[in-house]
């Protein structure tokens, strides 16, 4: 995708959602996090439940909108940093004797900044609302949001990998590898800034099989569960505070 066009797509949002508008005293727009393992067909899923969301979104409202990739452009923009660095930004970036190399050097923002930042701008798109995010921590950063939804996909390996083998037309070979890295990728970098698991089923409101339940099915339980009742205390996963993050 092209990266202006995500960052004008991104901008738009946010200017929608920042128009002059009684809001105070209002409820929070809803909005929902999603956790995956790779080729569990999350973006897939989450522009379903865009769609099917926006279907009794009143027409005063922002469109729903998907933060996945864009979401790194975004970022970019918010905290005035190149648009090149978007491919220096993958989950599990490698932090230490690096990072103090770059500072020095001007040459690129230490991780740990680029993860606070990261998660300053998650945080801003979850309060707005009518977001679904993917990845980047989405669910540990907004936890403590009670109108925010997080949901984990998971898949059994040789269904993961079948559905990696279609979408990129990979090998099965380099789908099993894709999917295997980043796993891998992801958990290291829930662990390593947020000391935490992402498989912990305890972070989350609803986890699905995707191998199990086909990607419709999936759409129509999330957004049941985004259209129901509040769940301010009840029911809410257990809170992990954002600022759990390694410096």
């Amino acid at each position: 995708m092209n990266l202006d066009s995500e960052l004008g797509h991104c901008l738009s949002f946010i200017n929608c959602q920042l128009r002059p508008a009684a809001r105070s005293g209002a409820p929070h727009r809803p909005a929902v996090t999603i956790s995956r393992q790779a080729g569990c067909g999350a973006l897939a899923v989450a522009e379903k439940l865009a769609d099917l969301l926006q279907q009794t979104t009143p027409r005063d409202e922002p469109n729903w909108t998907v933060f996945d990739r864009n979401l790194m452009a975004k970022v970019l923009a918010d905290h005035h940093r190149p648009g090149r660095l978007t491919k220096l930004l993958p989950e599990d970036r490698a932090a230490g004797l690096q990072d103090i190399i770059d500072d020095l050097s001007g040459q690129q923002p230490p991780s740990w900044t680029m993860i606070a930042q990261t998660s300053e701008t998650v945080l801003k798109l979850a309060e707005l609302g009518n977001v679904i995010l993917i990845g980047r921590a989405g669910n540990i950063i907004a936890s403590r949001l009670p109108h925010v939804r997080h949901v984990r996909l998971i898949a059994p390996l040789e269904k993961r990998v079948a559905y990696a083998h279609t979408l990129y037309q990979m090998s099965d070979r380099d789908a099993r590898a894709f999917c295997l890295r980043e796993d891998a990728a992801r958990q290291r970098y829930v662990k390593k800034y947020f000391k935490t698991e992402v498989a912990d089923p305890m972070l989350y409101h609803l986890v699905l099989n995707t191998g199990l339940v086909a990607f419709d099915e999936a759409v129509r339980l999330i957004a049941d569960l985004v259209r129901g009742p509040e769940r301010a205390g009840n029911g809410s996963p257990r809170p992990v505070h954002a600022a759990h993050l390694a410096h």
